[in-house]
Formats: C-alpha cells, structure tokens, sequence
C-alpha cells in the first residue's frame, strides 16, 4: 500500500510539473482588462480596473502568454478573504488549473498573515464539489428571493 501512495504522490506532482511548464499564475495588469471585461459580465468596468490595481485579481496564463483564466477577491467583512470568481476558458477546465490558482490564491492569503479564506457558490452548480475536494468546509448558506441556495465555504490555512 506504502508504494500505492508513494506513486499517487509521485503523480501528483509530475501532474503539478506539468502545469507549471504551460501555465503561469500573476496579479492580473491593465493589459489583462480587456480579456476580464470580455469575460467577467458580474462587476463593472470600474470596479475590474479598481480590483486590478490593488492585486485582488490573478492571471493564469499559458506557454503563449494567452489568458486562460483568472481568479478574483475581495474581503468579507473588510478582514476576510473571500474567492467571489474562479474563471477557466472551457478548454482549459477539468485539467488541474483550477485547483492550481486556489491553491496559489491560499498561499498568497497565508503568506499575508491570514488563517482563514472563505468562497461559495450556488447550490446548483458543481463547484461545490470542486471546493470540498480542496479541503472546503461548508460553513452556512444565504437565501435570496428566486435564487438558488448560496452555499458557504471556509477553509483554514
């Protein structure tokens, strides 16, 4: 069993090698906008270059330098960091990219002096599975008038 998960652990990390030859992750610049605008329709022009400029927006890129995808934050309660958008291109998603700009994201939040980050999503969306298999806990949910169930995510770091 020993070699089983010594192998498991292997391929992870030859999968993480892998990605990080086509795939670099940096604080989105004014030269990204225009692919977030093209593909973020949640929050204004205004505010995308506000978040820009304050660092709350990270780039995955791939060998050519072409945007494939981003994540974007933002504080709750003013002390809190919470991932309100991870975004892929469709061909890049279900290919670890993901999971990396999190785990990337998480780092950069520890590396701040923070323990705790937060997310969530609908309730009708896989990407509360993606988010418990990333060590998500479900932490409560909100319930707005017509719209599906907010499910709430916390995860120490």
């Amino acid at each position: 069993m020993k070699n089983v998960q010594n192998t498991n652990v292997y391929k992870q990390n030859q999968n993480v090698k892998k990605l990080e030859e086509i795939m670099k992750i940096e604080y989105a610049s004014g030269a990204d906008l225009q692919y977030i605008l093209n593909n973020d329709k949640h929050i204004s022009k205004e505010l995308i270059k506000t978040k820009i400029e304050r660092n709350e927006i990270l780039i995955a890129s791939g060998q050519d330098d072409k945007n494939i995808g981003w994540l974007r934050y933002g504080y709750f309660w003013d002390n809190t960091p919470f991932m309100n958008m991870l975004y892929l291109d469709e061909s890049y998603r279900g290919k670890g990219i993901g999971k990396e700009l999190v785990i990337f994201w998480e780092t950069e939040m520890k590396n701040k002096g923070y323990e705790l980050v937060m997310t969530s999503t609908l309730s009708n969306e896989q990407a509360q599975h993606f988010y418990r298999k990333l060590r998500y806990k479900d932490a409560g949910s909100l319930l707005l008038e017509n719209e599906p169930l907010e499910i709430i995510f916390t995860k120490r770091i």
